[in-house]
């Protein structure tokens, strides 16, 4: 299969000439960046993310991973739209400067938070994980949530929309899916006369 495919590719640089070349040009660039990538990668991986394999002839590997990035997507109840990050690689771009990832041991989890009138409700995803494995610490303004296990890590911080009761947090855990409910502070509308002196 290996000599049909150089065959062709050495048809495809006669008949394309010049163009051809500037491709070729593009790809092997392209090539030796996501090797200068990828050892990067390599060198900034913590090592809870890298492992000792034996293969069947008893040589060994370096498996590197789990990396996990995304987001979700969300209207928030100002009709705007709600990006979450997930995972435990970020990509970080500043202007001017050459794009590069920080890479954690602990995976963001994904996190979708409700608002009613009353409550707040967050919905936690972390799978593989068991329910005595899980630490919820709740303030007025956040939500922290973290697994330290040793084949599974998360954390999340979270800003809460709203200055919430913490006393009032009620939690359940059921397949792989946390959820955290909290009732808001109710906000006082009034105030007080004021004797001028």
């Amino acid at each position: 299969m290996s000599e049909i495919w150089d065959d062709w590719f050495r048809r495809r640089k006669r008949l394309m000439g010049p163009f051809f070349s500037d491709f070729d040009k593009l790809f092997s660039e392209m090539e030796k960046e996501m090797e200068e990538a990828f050892k990067e990668l390599q060198e900034r991986t913590p090592e809870d993310l890298v492992r000792e394999k034996r293969l069947p002839d008893g040589s060994k590997v370096r498996e590197f991973g789990p990396f996990v990035y995304g987001y979700s997507m969300t209207i928030g109840p100002d009709g705007k739209p709600v990006i979450r990050e997930f995972g435990n690689i970020k990509p970080e771009l500043e202007e001017g400067m050459k794009p590069s990832i920080e890479l954690r041991d602990k995976r963001e989890p994904i996190v979708d938070i409700f608002e009613t009138d009353r409550e707040i409700k967050a919905i936690v995803e972390l799978p593989g994980v068991e329910k005595n494995d899980i630490k919820v610490f709740a303030t007025e303004k956040k939500l922290t949530i973290s697994v330290d296990r040793a084949e599974r890590k998360y954390y999340k911080e979270l800003d809460l929309p709203q200055e919430v009761d913490y006393n009032s947090a009620k939690t359940n855990y059921n397949n792989g899916v946390l959820e955290v409910v909290l009732k808001k502070k109710e906000r006082k509308v009034g105030g007080v006369q004021l004797k001028v002196a």
